[in-house]
């Protein structure tokens, strides 16, 4: 089998570390490891499988080296910097930040719905924000069966997706300190502000599930609405989605077409409580479903409830995922 050479950037962070995580619980063929951060965090020691790793500082001339997969989470403008610095030096990147995602020439993608995407980069692939991404995952199957026409997102956003800054302000707001990171505590409230508001009345992160989605699925005419919330949970992602079909549907073959789709698990049962909750979907890569019901308000509508870990599936594993789909490609 042949091994390759995998650099993490950002390796310092919450999805970085993430990264090393997932990628110890997978047999991927890695020969040599690199992990870069920025000066501030470099020389920490980190370990992987049972080895030590010491960060290196990220600079121009750290690909200066036989790389073959990077996997970027350490923010925008360093992906805009150093991805095509990476990629200009043969090494595939892959990128959690939004820098790349709307670029007509870098593919965006989510193995379980779009992988032949993969094979159209030009050195550089994006990865989706986190709550597209468990979104995807519930949709693309039922695009694929009744052609949606029409979604309504409402998102329940943990402060894990706003890094260690967020998760910080949950964990001291409990404890009656001020926020750093949100505008107002956390703790206690619902936010229904994430990222900036645009000129449309409308955040920067309701819009990139808006045009993500249709990039996604290749649907620019796609009808989309979103709001997204920050609450105060601490990990995973919530969704209640609304989707209107072209198509008319049976509920039961619905349910079973989710079921039968890569990378679902659903969970519904109402007679026993059971559906989707956060605490229980953290440390999975599955996109969690249920609350599975027609939407009697329109001729062809249905409403789900959708749970992922946004560190996890939502980051780190859909990432580790693409480099899967790259290194089989390779053997």
């Amino acid at each position: 089998m042949k091994k390759i050479n995998l650099a993490i950037v950002g390796a310092s962070g919450m999805v970085g570390r993430t990264f090393l995580e997932v990628l110890s619980e997978k047999e991927l063929p890695i020969d040599n490891l690199y992990l870069f951060a920025s000066k501030r965090s470099a020389g920490q020691s980190v370990t992987f499988k049972d080895k030590e790793y010491v960060i290196e500082e990220l600079t121009e001339s750290s690909f200066d080296r036989n790389i073959d997969i990077a996997l970027f989470s350490a923010g925008g403008g360093t992906s805009l910097k150093f991805a095509p610095i990476a990629a200009s030096k043969g090494c595939i990147v892959i990128d959690n930040s939004s820098a790349w995602r709307m670029d007509p020439e870098v593919p965006l993608v989510v193995p379980e719905v779009n992988p032949e995407d993969i094979f159209k980069h030009k050195g550089i692939i994006a990865n989706p924000n986190c709550s597209t991404i468990q979104a995807m995952v519930a949709i693309k199957p039922l695009h694929d069966k009744y052609k949606v026409k029409r979604i309504v997102y409402s998102t329940y956003q943990a402060v894990s997706g706003a890094g260690m800054e967020g998760w910080s302000d949950l964990e001291e707001g409990i404890k009656g300190s001020e926020p750093k990171k949100f505008p107002h505590p956390i703790y206690n409230n619902c936010l229904p502000h994430i990222d900036v508001f645009l000129d449309n009345g409308y955040t920067k992160e309701e819009m990139k599930m808006v045009n993500e989605t249709r990039k996604i699925l290749h649907d620019n005419e796609l009808k989309i609405t979103a709001t997204a919330v920050r609450v105060p949970v601490f990990n995973s992602h919530s969704e209640a989605i609304n989707l209107e079909f072209e198509k008319d549907f049976e509920l039961d073959d619905l349910k079973q077409t989710l079921k039968d789709s890569k990378g679902v698990v659903i969970q519904d049962d109402v007679s026993k409580n059971e559906y989707p909750i956060a605490t229980k979907a953290s440390g999975y890569d599955e996109v969690f479903i249920g609350r599975i019901r027609r939407d009697e308000s329109v001729d062809s509508g249905v409403n789900l409830w959708v749970v992922a870990d946004n560190i996890r599936k939502g980051a780190a594993s859909n990432t580790v995922q693409i480099a899967e789909v790259i290194i089989d490609s390779m053997q």
